[in-house]
C-alpha cells in the first residue's frame, strides 16, 4: 500500500515557518509590558530635553530575532502572497489573543488560585492598549517591510540577500516600534520617554540584524538542501515574480 503524502516539503515549510512566526508574534505581545533595565550608561543622554542614564527596552524586543529570521525566509520562498497571508493571520492571532485575555480577566478567581485578581488584572490588564499599538505597529510596519524587502530585491536582481534582510527591516521598524510604544503608552509616559525607548528599541534591532544575518545565509542554505536545489529554485523564483526560463 503506497503512503498518502498529506503535505509536500514546501507545505510543511510554510507551516513551520508560520507556526513559529504566530508562537513568538503572540508572546511578543504578551509580554511587551515588562520594562527591562539592559544597561546603566556612564553617562546621560538627553532626549528632547530630558536625560536617561540607562538603555531600557521592552520585554516584547527578545523575540525579534526570531520573526526577523522567519519574515525573511517567508519574503525568500513564498513572496508577497505568503508573507502577506502570515501578516493577515497574524494580526487576526492578535485580536484573538485580546480577546481571549478579556474573557480570562472577567471570569471570577477561585478561592485557591496561586494568582490573585489583583495580580493578575494588573499584568493583562494594560495589555488592552498594548495589543490595540501592537496590531496597528504590527499591520503598518509588516506592509512596509514587504515593500522594501521585494523592491529591493528587484533593485539588485535578486542578489545581495543581506541588503534586502536588513534593509527592509532598518526601513520597517522604527515606525513599527514608534507607533505601538506611542499608542500603547504615551500618557502614562512623557513624549521623550516614548521617543527613547524607541531609540533604544531601535538601536537593539539595528545591531540584531547585522548580527544574525550570518544565521539568514545558514538557514536558507539548510532550506535549499531540505527542499533540493530544483524546488528552492522555482520558489523563489516563483516569490520574486520571475519567469522560470523555459528548457525547450
Amino acid at each position: 500500500m503506497s503512503k498518502i503524502h498529506l503535505l509536500s516539503r514546501p507545505q510543511k515549510l510554510f507551516v513551520v515557518c508560520t507556526a513559529i512566526f504566530l508562537t513568538a508574534l503572540v508572546v511578543a505581545e504578551a509580554t511587551a509590558g515588562k520594562l527591562f533595565t539592559v544597561f546603566h550608561l556612564p553617562f546621560s543622554i538627553n532626549i528632547l530635553g530630558q536625560s536617561f542614564d540607562e538603555v531600557i527596552m521592552t520585554a516584547g524586543v527578545i523575540a525579534f530575532p526570531i520573526t526577523f529570521i522567519i519574515t525573511d525566509l517567508l519574503n525568500e520562498y513564498f513572496g508577497k502572497p505568503g508573507i502577506k497571508f502570515v501578516t493577515y493571520l497574524g494580526l487576526t492571532m492578535i485580536m484573538f489573543e485580546f480577546g481571549l485575555i478579556q474573557v480570562a480577566m472577567s471570569v471570577p478567581t477561585a478561592s485557591i488560585s496561586p494568582v490573585p485578581d489583583e495580580a493578575f488584572n494588573s499584568v493583562f490588564g494594560a495589555s488592552g492598549r498594548i495589543i490595540i499599538g501592537s496590531m496597528v505597529a504590527y499591520f503598518v510596519g509588516q506592509l512596509a517591510d514587504i515593500s522594501l524587502f521585494h523592491w529591493l530585491r528587484k533593485l539588485t536582481d535578486g542578489k545581495h540577500l543581506w541588503l534586502r534582510a536588513t534593509g527592509s527591516t532598518f526601513g520597517s521598524q522604527f515606525l513599527d516600534t514608534f507607533v505601538v510604544l506611542f499608542i500603547a503608552f504615551y500618557g502614562q509616559w512623557t513624549l521623550q520617554t516614548v521617543v527613547a525607548i524607541t531609540l533604544f528599541n531601535y538601536a537593539y534591532k539595528f545591531v540584531v540584524a547585522i548580527l544574525i544575518t550570518p544565521l539568514i545565509y545558514l538557514a536558507h542554505w539548510a532550506i535549499d538542501k531540505y527542499l533540493g536545489k530544483d524546488t528552492s529554485h522555482k520558489l523563489t523564483h516563483a516569490a520574486s515574480g520571475e519567469e522560470m526560463p523555459s528548457k525547450g
